[in-house]
């Protein structure tokens, strides 16, 4: 019993083994097929519209209006589509956006489709009356296309600049931070008591006129006689300046 519980076992893990190989190999073969028909619709979308460029420089008449008007319909519409899928990926809000190109996109494909049926017309004269038609209604899918697509720049520009904005007024705020030792009343006081320590250690008659120099020193000289010899106190030789930058002295006996 045990030995046949075994084996459905090893039967259902070999199933299990199996089946999600081919779900694996068949998820392979249809991303590779969606990457070789994308490949082959861009080559194809980059050949017709070499083609058409160059019919619309290298032709005249009927059958170089008709390229350009191609040219000018589809490189409109490529450009919005592009626009729309990359801004809607940060702003969910483009999602209208892009149904409302969507059904442009129909209205697109079917003057498309029908302008490459008149490159193929022979009777040029028939063309030739259809195409200020033609011309009106790919001016309008143009200029809606063209409207959403800036539409869409602008807004995505307005939001840059905002986020900048922001980041400007952060980034002063931070600063004023940082440096908030050079302002209030701190910082006046700190800068008093400076100014009386270095007046302390400046020499006496420092930054003052030559004459007023000479008649201080014999002001000090009379005060110094009239109140007779100065104690003069000895500095503690054990005693010595220390800075945060100095080393530790060593103790003696060490190396």
């Amino acid at each position: 019993m045990e030995a046949v519980t075994l084996i459905l076992i090893l039967a259902l893990l070999c199933v299990a083994f199996v089946a999600t190989g081919v779900y694996v190999s068949v998820k392979a073969v249809g991303a590779a097929k969606r990457g070789v028909d994308r490949t082959l619709t861009q080559a194809r979308r980059s050949v017709e519209d070499t083609t058409l460029r160059a019919k619309s420089f290298g032709q005249v008449g009927v059958a170089g209006e008709l390229a350009q008007l191609r040219l000018s319909l589809r490189t409109s519409m490529r450009a919005t589509q592009e626009a729309l899928n990359a801004g809607v990926a940060e702003d969910a809000s483009l999602s209208e956006s892009v149904a409302l190109f969507e059904r442009l996109s129909a209205h697109g494909r079917e003057l498309d489709d029908e302008l490459k049926r008149l490159e193929r017309e022979p009777d040029k004269a028939r063309v030739a009356e259809r195409l200020p038609d033609l011309r009106e209604r790919i001016e309008r899918v143009t200029h809606a296309a063209d409207s959403l697509r800036w539409a869409a720049r602008d807004r995505a520009q307005r939001f840059a600049d905002d986020d900048l904005a922001s980041l400007s007024a952060q980034i002063e705020v931070e600063s004023g931070a940082l440096r908030h030792w050079a302002t209030g009343p701190d910082a006046d006081a700190s800068r008093s008591a400076a100014d009386g320590a270095d007046a302390a250690h400046r020499p006496a008659g420092a930054g003052r006129p030559a004459g007023d120099g000479a008649r201080t020193a014999e002001g000090d000289e009379a005060r110094r006689a009239a109140s007779g010899p100065e104690a003069i106190t000895a500095r503690d030789p054990q005693w010595q300046p220390t800075y945060p930058w100095q080393k530790t002295a060593r103790p003696e006996g060490t190396v």
